[in-house]
């Protein structure tokens, strides 16, 4: 039975510090989201979920001319 890692508090700094960023900048994207639909109330999570699929798609890898 292999045995697992207790995660020490620096193992969840690791991970929760790129996690907290990327949700500030959605939370920032969904905002300019709210705010280029004229501040209409009632699409926030579309506004979310639009928001969170363009920060987490793949970016394209530039092909050299």
């Amino acid at each position: 039975m292999a045995k697992h890692k207790i995660p020490t508090p620096e193992d969840t700094q690791q991970i929760t510090e790129p996690t907290i960023q990327l949700e500030e900048r959605i939370r920032l994207r969904a905002y300019e989201l709210y705010e280029q639909r004229g501040a209409n109330h009632g699409h926030e999570l579309d506004d979310w979920l639009q928001a969170e699929w363009e920060l987490t798609q793949p970016k394209p890898e530039k092909v050299a001319a």
